[in-house]
């Protein structure tokens, strides 16, 4: 059997291999239950998904031959070391007529790349920012 097979047959890994599913903080799937969170053992960090299930999922659809949602993966596996403010000031950068030049999209991609080693990230706003140029979205709306 080829790996691409294996990968697609162990899908979805929350059914297949529960086990292999951590948390940040290491607990698996099957610990994170209406009890351990009444008593109190479950904390949000224990729901966050890892860079690594995300890489996971990304081989996954990957061998499925879903280019472009394993990226999807690999760059949401980079944002999940980002902050939470860091992400929603670039969401905000995003939305049309938000920033009024590309240099704004630039910074922000550059700060991907060096404080938060997210080159896929980075190269992405950088495609946006392409296209708001080519688009002439950099127009002040609000």
């Amino acid at each position: 059997m080829t790996r691409a097979v294996i990968q697609l047959q162990g899908y979805p890994l929350a059914e297949t291999a529960p086990e292999s599913v951590t948390g940040p903080r290491g607990k698996t799937l099957g610990t994170l239950t209406m009890e351990s969170v009444a008593v109190g053992e479950v904390e949000i960090e224990d729901i966050r998904i890892t860079p690594q299930t995300l890489a996971r999922q990304a081989e996954v659809a990957r061998a499925a031959g879903r280019e472009a949602l394993a990226e999807n993966f690999e760059r949401a596996a980079e944002m999940t070391r980002l902050p939470e403010a860091e992400i929603m000031r670039i969401y905000e950068l995003l939305r049309p007529g938000r920033a009024n030049s590309g240099a704004a999209l630039s910074e922000a991609a550059e700060r991907l790349e060096t404080k938060y080693a997210a080159p896929r990230l980075a190269a992405f706003i950088r495609q946006a920012a392409a296209q708001y140029d080519r688009r002439g979205l950099y127009r002040l709306r609000f």
